[in-house]
């Protein structure tokens, strides 16, 4: 993996990366910088698995930089003494907060995560990030009726009959999504608010009836793990 540090503060931003190449050994590679400027040439030259991000980056506000993230491939970990933004932080999509001071033990928490994120969700976002001609954009994640696998990246489907193109993968943005998506098939999620009913068929074939009249063909494999989601184990 590559993870881009973001970091404004010199002692601060050498103890990450110090402590991160540590912590990770061979599984990672850290590159480190100092500003906004700086941090979008790199993403915009270069591919990044991961980002650290420091909210206060000298005056500009981290955010500018977490909305981009949150459209991108990447996932994002923010590292503050901001506690006071860690619930606007999750609500738009980051992957882990560790609060300044942090610990060794604290930091290699958040970068496990990163290493693997199909762990345990933060389940907590509300918005969705979304890249459109004339920039950044965010969506209303109660407005998502489903997301579906397309290639390396995901087709997220919206109430209004919407289709937008996402750049991480339905791996990825389900590790980030709250509770309401599940998985009914390999290659969708679905919103738990917008299923109206679950049918079966002939032949062990189930679909879902979703609030807008489309259908979702499940998985077999989901079946069980939908009807207890849906309350109907």
């Amino acid at each position: 993996m590559r993870i881009l540090i973001v970091e404004d503060e010199p002692l601060v931003r050498q103890r990450l990366q110090r402590l991160c190449a540590e912590l990770a050994g061979t599984r990672a590679r850290f590159d480190a910088v100092a500003d906004l400027e700086a941090a979008g040439d790199r993403l915009q030259r270069n591919v990044y698995d991961g980002l650290l991000l420091d909210l206060n980056l000298g005056g500009e506000d981290g955010f500018e930089l977490l909305w981009r993230a949150v459209a991108g491939r990447y996932q994002c970990v923010v590292v503050s003494a901001h506690r006071d933004r860690a619930l606007q932080a999750f609500e738009h999509g980051v992957l882990d907060f560790v609060p300044k001071p942090f610990s060794r033990e604290r930091l290699g928490q958040a970068l496990e995560r990163l290493f693997d994120t199909g762990g345990m969700r933060s389940g907590r976002a509300r918005y969705l990030g979304i890249w459109r001609a004339q920039g950044t954009a965010t969506v209303e994640l109660s407005e998502v009726m489903w997301i579906a696998a397309d290639g390396d990246y995901s087709q997220v489907r919206m109430r209004d009959g919407r289709s937008e193109l996402h750049d991480k993968s339905l791996t990825a943005l389900a590790s980030v999504l709250p509770q309401d998506f599940v998985r009914c098939h390999r290659s969708h999620l679905v919103n738990l608010r917008h299923v109206r009913t679950l049918h079966a068929g002939s032949g062990s074939r189930y679909w879902l009836v979703l609030s807008d009249g489309s259908e979702l063909v499940v998985g077999r494999a989901h079946i069980v793990a939908l009807r207890d989601a849906l309350g109907l184990g």
